[in-house]
């Protein structure tokens, strides 16, 4: 199993800066995300297309984007499914410091239950559900043909390409969990524990 950290956006929404390096309760969010899902995973990257020696320092492989000129998670999860030599990938997002401990646990129980190529966390009930796709576990093998032909065709929503493979939704009970850091308001605002 190798886990990987999407960290190669552009950051707009928090002013073009560098999400994952932005310090979050005295170490940058990437950080944070660090220590939450190495415990979970046998081997760990970061998919990162700027400030590459600042993530090497975490100590682990940095991937960058293999596309050019498509900045986003399905870049990221492109680079990460050619790069990956584990037969599972799961990744989650560089903004997200509150991940579940027990994430990987939960969606690959999920994947072999339903057998299925993909497994990505849901929250909320039936009236509200909230996908959060960039929270997925992946079968390797099944889903790099997929992805290309998807990309090739000029696709780009992560949520909308996992939904037309082999995919399960896996619903966790904390949505703080999942939340993402998006602005630098929420940043500060968060930023006190």
């Amino acid at each position: 199993m190798t886990g990987m950290i999407l960290a190669g956006g552009r950051g707009t929404r928090m002013g073009s800066v560098d999400k994952g390096l932005q310090a979050f309760r005295g170490k940058p969010m990437a950080a944070h995300v660090i220590e939450r899902l190495r415990p979970q995973v046998d081997k760990l990257a970061v998919n990162a297309n700027q400030n590459l020696d600042i993530y090497r320092s975490f100590g682990h492989a940095v991937w960058p984007d293999r596309m050019e000129a498509f900045p986003g998670p399905l870049a990221g999860l492109h680079t990460g499914l050619l790069a990956c030599d584990t037969p599972y990938l799961v990744t989650a997002p560089c903004d997200s410091p509150f991940l579940p401990m027990d994430l990987v646990a939960c969606l690959k129980d999920a994947l072999e239950r339903h057998d299925a190529n993909i497994a990505f966390a849901v929250t909320g009930d039936d009236t509200s559900r909230q996908a959060h796709p960039v929270f997925c576990l992946l079968r390797v093998r099944a889903c790099l043909a997929p992805l290309v032909q998807y990309l090739e065709d000029g696709g780009r929503r992560m949520e909308a390409w996992m939904r037309a493979q082999d995919a399960v939704e896996v619903a966790f009970p904390d949505d703080d969990a999942f939340r993402n850091i998006n602005t630098l308001e929420e940043l500060k605002t968060l930023d006190t524990p």
